[in-house]
Formats: structure tokens, C-alpha cells, sequence
């Protein structure tokens, strides 16, 4: 017997770059004047701990799979175009999103300002509510030392 309705969680940690001219990505939206993260793709680790909920969800593997590091073809990419590729192929398999759910944990860039731009994005990605919260490491280890960041997702989907 299927579920109607699964839930899958994702999860995805990036370090900041060296380089000045990367851009910080998180959720589809550029934090002007914060290092980017180091990533094969623009790194955007909110879309991507969204994608692996999702497709984790639907038991379909994960970004990992779909979108392999190893692929010169993802170099680069725009990490929203994954998150909207993950939901057509949930679509394809018969499920879609009821909604998501992300906690950013980071000591930069607040989230909060940039919250409402972020969360229309990843909604509008895919197809359904996103919700997205910062939270601080409170100085604890690599995250808190401001090495990079982490963000955790949780998707709900259901049978068409």
C-alpha cells in the first residue's frame, strides 16, 4: 500500500569561498556584498536542501544523482532551474508538493531582511509554499566560527 502523502528531508552545508567575485546565493535571491559558497553549481544550499526533501520524498534519490558534481554539464548552474527540474519530475511520477519547509543556520548574512524575497522564489519553484527561517550557530563550531553555512528542509507531498 502507497501513502498519499510522504515527507522527505533534506539537508546541504556549503563553506564560504575566497573569492571576491562569487556571489552569495540562498533560496534564488544575491546577498550583495557577502562571500559566495563554494559550490559546482552557484551553491545555493537552501534550493538544494529543498530539492533533496522533495525528491527524497517521492523516493526519486537525490541532487546528488539527478545532479551529479561530477557532471561538467551542472557547472555553474542556477540552482532554482535544479529545484524546478526536481519538481517536474516529481509531477512526472504522479506526486505534487503540499509545501517546505528550511532553517538556514548561519552567523552571516541575516536571513530575516531577505526572508519574503527568498520564500516567493523556492515557492514559485515549486509550485507550492516554502517557508524559510534564519537561525545563528551561537559561535559553536564551524558554523558558528563563520566557515560556511548549513540548511535543513522538510517537504510534504501528496498523490495527484
Amino acid at each position: 500500500m502507497t501513502s498519499a502523502m510522504r515527507v522527505g528531508h533534506g539537508f546541504d552545508t556549503h563553506r564560504f569561498s575566497d573569492d571576491p567575485h562569487r556571489p552569495l546565493v540562498l533560496g534564488g535571491v544575491e546577498f550583495e556584498g557577502a562571500p559566495g559558497l563554494v559550490g559546482h553549481s552557484d551553491g545555493d544550499a537552501v534550493a538544494h536542501a529543498v530539492t533533496d526533501a522533495l525528491l527524497t520524498a517521492a523516493g526519486l534519490g537525490d541532487i546528488g544523482v539527478l545532479f551529479p558534481d561530477t557532471d561538467d554539464a551542472w557547472a555553474g548552474a542556477d540552482s532554482m532551474g535544479l529545484l524546478a527540474a526536481a519538481v517536474v519530475r516529481l509531477d512526472d511520477a504522479g506526486w505534487q508538493v503540499v509545501n517546505a519547509d528550511c532553517t538556514v543556520v548561519a552567523e552571516a548574512p541575516r536571513i530575516a531582511p531577505r526572508r519574503a524575497e527568498m520564500e516567493a522564489r523556492l515557492s514559485t519553484a515549486a509550485g507550492a509554499p516554502v517557508t524559510v527561517k534564519g537561525k545563528r550557530a551561537e559561535a559553536l563550531g564551524a558554523l558558528g566560527r563563520g566557515e560556511g553555512l548549513a540548511c535543513w528542509a522538510v517537504a510534504l507531498i501528496e498523490r495527484r
